[in-house]
């Protein structure tokens, strides 16, 4: 199989595993409180990276290693820098799923897509006209999707409003980051403080039991293993040898797998306003995402 095909499945696969995960949240809930289900979701992400780590390390011991001075101390602050970016981010999107949909969640929380690029504009980053262009066709859908009658917008896409914009802070944080440091001991460092921040606010908040947990096992292993473990891997494995357009396009689908899933496993409808909402919407990501990539390539054609 050529190795771009191959590249482009994992992202697919990628989009799919993070779609369904709004989901598997959405059911886990049933049983257990937000910060719970992301405590142990991310204590099972972690622990599914440690095999990585010790193989790479393995590795290193066999072939010149990078250099970081002060590893370590870096390792640490800015893994928790990360790690509580990570828990915000991660904090509003569970709790904004007890009063959304998986659908909504999943296209509402894709706009980081779009906002990236122009919070980069606070610390002098450039950007082009299909960041606008993007960001002015999400709006629209976003409107759609959920402005209500009044001009209100529900309890739920407002948190997962909140979420996208420290999604798209993590991102600018872990590109800052991630030159200065190796990157699955990074993720591990963030997953294990983003677990322990929301383990300890569900000991304030929460009331959990073991049989309370077991029931939502299956839907925590899905969030943890896969979603925050194995797909995290597949992404890093993926673009290495991807086109950035087509994993710009591949990892978009995101939102949609999720609505999907929402429409398979949970019976959630969308309404003709939504989806024309939702439609615009993830054309504005992909606009946002593959305009500068068109424009360099043709001119570096020219």
């Amino acid at each position: 199989m050529p190795r771009y095909l191959k590249s482009d499945l994992l992202c697919l696969l990628t989009a799919t595993i993070w779609g369904f995960a709004f989901v598997a949240q959405r059911v886990g809930m049933d049983h257990v409180g937000p910060f719970t289900f992301n405590g142990i979701r991310f204590l099972l992400g972690a622990l599914v990276l440690v095999p990585f780590i010790r193989r790479n390390r393995g590795r290193s011991a066999r072939q010149p290693a990078r250099h970081f001075p002060g590893s370590q101390r870096k390792l640490l602050f800015y893994g928790s820098l990360a790690g509580l970016a990570l828990f915000g981010g991660a904090s509003l999107q569970q709790v904004g799923l007890v009063y959304t949909t998986a659908g909504n969640a999943g296209f509402i929380t894709g706009l980081y897509v779009v906002l990236v690029p122009i919070m980069g504009l606070l610390w002098g980053q450039r950007t082009n006209a299909g960041t606008w262009l993007g960001a002015l066709m999400a709006a629209i859908g976003l409107y759609l999707l959920s402005i209500k009658s009044g001009f209100t917008i529900s309890f739920g896409d407002f948190l997962e409003l909140l979420g996208a914009l420290l999604w798209a802070a993590h991102i600018h944080l872990i590109g800052w980051m991630s030159p200065k440091t190796d990157a699955l001991p990074l993720a591990f460092v963030q997953f294990m403080v983003c677990a322990l921040a929301s383990l300890a606010t569900a000991v304030g908040v929460e009331t959990a039991s073991v049989a309370r947990i077991a029931a939502a096992s299956t839907a925590i292993l899905y969030g943890g293993v896969l979603s925050v473990g194995v797909a995290y891997t597949l992404q890093v494995v993926a673009q290495r040898d991807a086109h950035p357009a087509h994993a710009a396009i591949l990892l978009c689908l995101e939102s949609v797998f999720a609505a999907v899933g929402g429409w398979l496993v949970l019976d959630e409808v969308m309404a003709g306003r939504a989806m024309i909402g939702c439609v615009l919407m993830l054309a504005g990501m992909l606009v946002s995402q593959l305009y500068g990539l068109v424009t360099h390539r043709s001119q570096s054609n020219t």
